[in-house]
């Protein structure tokens, strides 16, 4: 399963920890988008910036 990540809002503020998760998901500025595999590594990173992207399921 693929799932399509979006990033709403950006870097200045955040913890190096979200930050080096979000370069991770290969996301850089905002409205960057990224298509995934939807694997173990992809969704803990997005645990700690969900409130940051915007993912949606694609089939």
């Amino acid at each position: 399963m693929k799932i399509k990540v979006k990033l709403i809002r950006g870097f200045t503020g955040k913890t190096e920890k979200q930050k080096q998760a979000l370069k991770s998901l290969g996301l850089k500025k905002i409205y960057d988008e990224r298509i995934l595999d939807k694997n173990p590594m992809v969704c803990g990173n997005l645990e700690l910036v969900k409130h940051l992207v915007k993912v949606e399921e694609i089939q």
